[in-house]
């Protein structure tokens, strides 16, 4: 936006806004002004977040209004049934989300657009559910999913469950930069409260019978019971009721919550980041571990759409299972238990991002399981779910990216945590019952299909002239490829912007057959994977090194020498 000062002015001349914004905004000096109105969030296909705050580029009732009139104008283009059909509203347990929520509402009401409006805060996957069983025409969650608190966001859903795709998201973001942030937004005042309808229980017992059915082993949590712990953690979000439930009713007798947690609270007291990424997170949660004697600990994000596990190892120590490593496992189990019980379909698939670790690539080619390679972000993952469901080809087991992130069932459209808490808890009860722990059966994997590690780097650019840093990053590379990384040379480059894929060596050219994205991948002579691409959602840019070795220390040494190399490429 190049006249920041005079959006500013404008925001402290109008009477739509409060005069505590006000008053927040005269404090600010010129930079922050600057930050805080050069431009306007922008709405991409994961939706927008920020840091909470007055102005154009912050997360408040202004912006998420003006960016639902964006979601009313694709609704209203739809047509009047369309706007029958709705929109559903789900939230989590950040700071303002109500206030967020019930905003929305207000704006896609006063549009003559039916709402449903949850009573209180819903984990992601129960918003990406309850649009296709309402039948609705969108969804909208707000939430930051697992940033720090000073962040909320806004994810939007289209009628298939899934995040908008590119163009939809396009499509609303034209539509919000040509409606005045004021004067084209409905006040709360027009809202039509006839056209907002209060959901949650009934919709909560049909999600979790869903939820249910996923089971692999209906028997192998309650057969494993007496000797079964399991901490858990909803770091003060979303899960704190329906996972606990959803364990319970599939017969998990010894389940201790992590009750400083428990209570949903947007300042995140115990924990610096809620993200189950990080080990810090599992502090509280050990402690009671160790008190009570288990080997497994448990812990969702606050939108309860990631779970992160700490396990005990054969030393007795706690460490967690990565994202990339639990896909593994998880794709594995699920395998190994339809084979064990004659169960496992000729034409079953999964799903995983180009990011994500290709150990999973492995155990489906061993077991004569498909698996596609999709990109980054889950309504990649969802679009095959949906098409396979079309076609009438192909039975879904599980689909998963390297952040925490898994879904088992077409019942949702996005990654539940629910689901895969559950589904851990059946894996460590299967492996209970033949005397391993996850980290004995990680340790197999890896003995069976050598060892696989995954490493990433993210090039923080949160500057106002971070988009134009960020574009130059990748524009640098495309000029400037490089031949060799960590020692080794490029055989295979990727660009997905143009769908090109060369042979380094050959000079021939194939096509990616996936839509175009800004995202830039190299395959050295190992076969070790480098993917470099900026954030849609933060002010970064994201380097992915997948490699394989010999033994843990080769596969680790070959990433920290790759991602060295790359990173010192990008400024």
């Amino acid at each position: 936006m190049e006249n920041w000062k005079a959006m500013y002015e404008k925001w402290l001349e109008s009477d739509r806004v409060s005069e505590s914004v006000k008053n927040e905004l005269r404090a600010l000096g010129e930079e922050d002004i600057k930050i805080r109105f050069s431009n306007y969030m922008s709405f991409g296909t994961a939706g927008l977040r920020a840091e909470m705050g007055a102005g154009t580029a912050f997360m408040n009732t202004y912006t998420v209004a003006h960016a639902t009139m964006g979601i009313a104008r694709l609704i209203c283009d739809m047509g009047e049934d369309a706007k029958k059909r709705g929109v559903v509203i789900a939230y989590d347990s950040r700071n303002n989300s109500p206030e967020f929520a019930k905003r929305c509402a207000e704006v896609l009401s006063a549009e003559g657009i039916q709402v449903y409006l949850f009573e209180s805060l819903r984990p992601t996957p129960v918003l990406s559910f309850s649009i296709r069983e309402l039948g609705c025409a969108a969804g909208i969650n707000i939430t930051a999913s697992h940033n720090p608190k000073k962040y909320n966001g806004y994810k939007a859903y289209f009628e298939d469950g899934a995040q908008l795709s590119p163009d939809n998201a396009e499509t609303v973001s034209k539509a919000i930069m040509s409606i005045d942030i004021f004067d084209g937004v409905p006040t709360p005042e027009e809202a039509r409260a006839e056209l907002i309808k209060t959901v949650g229980r009934e919709l909560d017992e049909k999600y979790m019978e869903k939820v249910l059915a996923q089971r692999v082993n209906e028997n192998a949590i309650r057969d494993a019971a007496d000797g079964l712990k399991i901490v858990y953690s909803p770091l003060h979000g979303a899960g704190a009721v329906m996972v606990p439930e959803v364990l319970r009713r599939a017969g998990l007798k010894n389940l201790y919550t992590v009750d400083s947690q428990m209570a949903p609270d947007g300042n995140f007291p115990t924990v610096e980041y809620p993200n189950p990424e990080f080990p810090a997170a599992f502090e509280e949660g050990i402690k009671i571990a160790e008190k009570v004697g288990c080997d497994l600990i448990v812990a969702t994000d606050p939108d309860a759409d990631r779970v992160g596990v700490a396990a005990r190892d054969k030393n007795g120590k706690f460490n967690c299972i990565t994202g990339n490593q639990m896909g593994a496992l998880l794709l594995d189990y699920i395998i190994t238990a339809n084979k064990e019980s004659g169960k496992l379909p000729e034409d079953a698939y999964a799903v995983k991002t180009i990011v994500t670790s290709e150990m999973a690539s492995e155990i489906c080619s061993a077991n004569g399981v498909k698996m596609y390679n999709v990109l980054t972000g889950f309504k990649f993952i969802g679009e095959v779910i949906k098409n396979s469901e079309e076609s009438g080809k192909g039975t879904f087991l599980l689909g998963f990216e390297e952040s925490y992130g898994y879904l088992k069932g077409t019942y949702a459209r996005d990654k539940d945590a629910v689901v895969a808490s559950l589904l851990i808890c059946e894996m460590a009860a299967f492996y209970k019952l033949k005397n391993m722990t996850l980290s004995d059966a990680l340790e197999a994997l890896f003995e069976k299909y050598g060892y696989f590690k995954e490493s990433v780097k993210n090039v923080i650019m949160d500057t106002p002239d971070g988009s134009e840093r960020m574009a130059n990053v990748m524009k640098a590379l495309r000029k400037n490829p490089p031949t060799s990384l960590g020692g080794k040379k490029i055989v295979e480059f990727r660009d997905y912007s143009t769908g090109v894929v060369k042979n380094l060596a050959t000079g021939e050219t194939s096509s990616t057959n996936l839509p175009l994205s800004d995202v830039l991948y190299y395959v050295n002579e190992e076969g070790d994977v480098i993917v470099v691409r900026p954030s849609g959602t933060e002010p970064k840019v994201k380097i992915y090194v997948l490699t394989r070795g010999s033994s843990a220390k080769a596969a680790e040494d070959s990433a920290k020498a790759s991602l060295d190399d790359i990173g010192a490429m990008i400024k």
